[in-house]
């Protein structure tokens, strides 16, 4: 049994068991295991894509097996979807995919590995065209026919069928699964002020990103961070584009007062510590769980600047406890959220992740706006960022908010702020007072930013 598809199958089970998130855990069972590089590379497409396509890979499993997925013990269930990921989506030999799986499920349940041979060499016998085409046989609706086909549940095909019909764009829903399923780039961040991207740019591999100022991609990623001292991170050019938002909405006064809310791993915090050294303001940042605090310190370490990060519920903020007895010229809300604009990062997220979820959440974000808003100066600035284009946690937790505060908040143009901070234009929808990036048009996270200012009165 080869390393790679022994360290995909352990990831796969401590995301089901455990919760973990593939994307934190991976990197750590690979250095344990002391993976060469093609055996790493084997391992991340094995892990990431089997999560990604777990939904239809079920389907396959159960026509092949003739029984429900939910009849199969779990750990078994994985060493199956590692082998139809092997089968159909990969270059991998069938005799290779099929007696490494059946070694490998003898180390977990070796009664099943009579089981999982038939399985998978009943699945070998079926190209993957075929395959989609049973799959997606006598599905109910196009709905369900598109979850089954591009692996999502059906309620997250829904939500993203209307986020997209809000902008008129209904008939992108297939696109934007497409990109759900695929591997995202590695984008960089080059923490404005701290590079010089003029000089970086160029060298060593480093090309500049298409929309964020401060963005690039590197042909190595990893020694190009290593290198660079906690000035250069890896971040969405999305997240990019949502904190440069915030920091340059307007032009920074000296002494301004910032605070990243909701701040942990710490990303955004590391682009707006950096935009306020720069411009003279004084950042703070809140984090709820003491180690995403302890994550925020570290993103932040490569930036000269004095950052307190405070622990506390974001509901009860006390300006005054970060010395903005005034309250703060610009906050940063980036909300708890479903997520389900960076599943191509986190794809166990799809599965995770249940209906009732986005009650709950909503609630929780109207609860942090209502606080960030009761937290702003006279002409203060909030921008409410989430990384999930689900109309409730977007338009309708903003709208909700904008009801409550009345006349006392106004929307700024954030597409005017984000084209102009942007390096090419970006294909926008009409409403000026939002931005809503997506993956299958922006090759970013579906990001959701709004500017909202507290007027002065």
């Amino acid at each position: 049994m080869s390393p790679a598809r022994r360290v995909a199958f352990e990831v796969l089970e401590a995301v089901r068991v455990d919760e973990a998130y593939a994307n934190l855990l991976l990197p750590t069972r690979i250095r344990r295991a002391k993976l060469s590089h093609a055996d790493a590379a084997l391992a991340t497409e094995l892990t990431y894509g089997t999560l990604r396509r777990q939904g239809t890979y079920d389907r396959v499993i159960e026509l092949a097996a003739d029984r429900p997925a939910d009849a199969i013990d779990p750990a078994v269930l994985n060493v199956l979807r590692l082998g139809v990921h092997q089968l159909l989506a990969t270059r991998v030999p069938t005799h290779a995919a099929v007696n490494e799986q059946v070694d490998l499920v003898r180390t977990v349940a070796p009664k099943a590995s009579g089981f999982v041979n038939a399985v998978l060499r009943t699945v070998s016998r079926t190209d993957v065209e075929a395959w989609r085409e049973l799959v997606a046989e006598a599905a109910p609706s196009e709905d369900e026919r598109l979850a089954r086909l591009e692996s999502h549940p059906v309620w997250v095909v829904r939500a993203l069928r209307s986020a997209l019909e809000h902008e008129g764009r209904g008939d992108e829903l297939e696109a934007l699964l497409q990109a759900d399923n695929s591997s995202p780039r590695v984008n960089l961040a080059l923490l404005p002020g701290l590079v010089d991207a003029a000089d970086e740019l160029g060298v060593d591999g480093l090309a500049p990103d298409l929309y964020s100022p401060i963005g690039a991609t590197a042909s190595d990623p990893i020694a190009v961070i290593e290198a660079a001292g906690g000035r250069i991170r890896v971040q969405d050019e999305g997240s990019q584009l949502a904190a440069l938002a915030l920091s340059r909405a307007v032009p920074v006064r000296a002494g301004e007062r910032w605070l990243d809310l909701c701040s942990g791993p710490g990303g955004k915090t590391a682009v707006l510590a950096a935009e306020a050294l720069t411009g003279g303001a004084v950042l703070s940042a809140n984090e709820v769980v003491p180690v995403r605090a302890d994550l925020v310190r570290s993103a932040i370490a490569g930036v000269p600047l004095e950052v307190e990060v405070r622990v506390g519920d974001g509901r009860e903020l006390d300006p005054a406890a970060f010395g903005a007895d005034g309250g703060f010229d610009r906050i940063l809300l980036d909300a708890p959220c479903t997520g389900l604009g960076a599943l191509r990062r986190r794809p166990e997220a799809r599965w995770r992740k249940r209906p009732q979820d986005v009650a709950e959440l909503t609630l929780l974000q109207g609860e942090l706006l209502d606080a960030a808003f009761a937290a702003l100066a006279p002409g203060g600035i909030l921008a409410y960022v989430t990384c999930s284009p689900h109309t409730a946690e977007t338009h309708g937790s903003l709208g909700a908010a904008l009801s409550r505060w009345g006349g006392a908040a106004e929307q700024l143009d954030t597409a005017a702020v984000v084209q102009a901070v942007s390096r090419h234009p970006l294909d926008l929808a009409s409403d000026a007072a939002t931005v809503q990036l997506w993956p299958h048009r922006h090759g970013t996270d579906a990001m959701f930013i709004a500017l909202v200012r507290r007027i002065a009165s």
